[in-house]
C-alpha cells in the first residue's frame, strides 16, 4: 500500500493515472487495474499524459474506471474482492483523493461518533489491506496486487498523516519548487551490512504544456 500526498493542483491524478498505465503495461499477464474516482472531479480536472503515449494505446483498455460518490462505493468493491477468481485480481487499485472521499457531517451522522470521518477512514484503510493481503496471498509467486492512494494536504503535512503512517508503508509527498515544478519524495529505510542507511529519492517533473513531464530523478543516501 502506498499514498501520494500532495497540495492542491500539483499533478496527483496525472501521477496515479500514469501509474495506473504503467502497471497495465507491464503485467506480464495482461492484468487490469481498477481505476477508483469520483467522475465529476476526474472529468472537470482530467490527468496529463506523459509524451509520447498514444492515447488510443490498447494499454487503456485494461484501465477499469470506476466512479463512486463516497467511501461506502469503495468499501463495497473491498468487501467483495475476496469473490475473485484467482485469473480476475487486477494488477493494481488506485484511487484518486481519497481522503474526499470521507465528508465529516455524514461520516458522524452514520456512525453516531464525532470522531466519525477517523473511524470511517480507518475501517476503509483496514479493508484495503486486507483486500490486498488477500490478493496477493492467493497470488503466492504470481505478479503482486498494489494499491496507490492520493489525498490532498494544505501546508507541510498531509491531512490526518497520523492514520495514513499507521495503515500505509510507502507515502510520498508532492511540494512546489516554487518555478513551476513540483519535487516528489520518497523516504525508505533499507537495512545492509548490519546498519541502516536512510535513502532518500526525489523527481522533479511538472505538467506544462498539459503534459506529465520528467524533468530529473536524484537519489541521495545517508550513512
Amino acid at each position: 500500500m502506498m499514498l501520494l500526498s500532495g497540495p492542491p493542483s500539483c499533478g496527483k491524478t496525472s501521477l496515479l493515472f500514469q501509474f495506473a498505465f504503467n502497471s497495465a503495461y507491464t503485467s506480464s499477464a495482461h492484468r487490469r487495474v481498477v481505476f477508483i474516482c469520483n467522475r465529476r472531479r476526474l472529468e472537470s480536472k482530467p490527468p496529463y499524459l506523459s509524451q509520447g503515449i498514444d492515447a488510443s494505446s490498447d494499454v487503456f483498455n485494461r484501465i477499469r474506471m470506476k466512479y463512486v460518490e463516497d467511501y461506502e462505493g469503495i468499501n463495497k468493491y473491498l468487501a467483495g474482492f475476496h469473490l475473485h477468481q484467482l485469473e480476475t485480481y487486477p494488477a493494481a487499485i488506485v484511487i484518486d483523493d481519497f481522503g474526499d472521499f470521507f465528508d465529516d457531517k455524514n461520516c458522524k451522522e452514520r456512525l453516531g461518533n464525532p470522531r466519525g470521518r477517523d473511524l470511517a477512514m480507518v475501517r476503509t484503510l483496514a479493508l484495503c489491506r486486507d483486500a490486498i493481503t488477500h490478493a496477493n496471498e492467493s497470488l503466492a509467486s504470481g505478479e503482486p496486487c498494489r494499491l496507490l492512494l492520493s489525498d490532498t494536504h494544505h501546508g507541510d503535512t498531509p491531512r490526518l498523516l497520523f492514520i495514513y503512517k499507521r495503515w500505509i508503508p510507502s507515502i510520498f509527498m508532492i511540494e512546489g519548487n516554487g518555478s513551476g515544478s513540483f519535487i516528489l519524495t520518497s523516504n525508505d529505510n533499507a537495512s545492509g551490512s548490519g546498519s541502516t542507511r536512510n535513502r532518500k529519492r526525489s523527481a522533479k517533473f511538472s505538467t506544462a504544456l498539459q503534459y506529465l513531464v520528467l524533468q530529473e530523478i536524484i537519489e541521495e543516501t545517508k550513512q
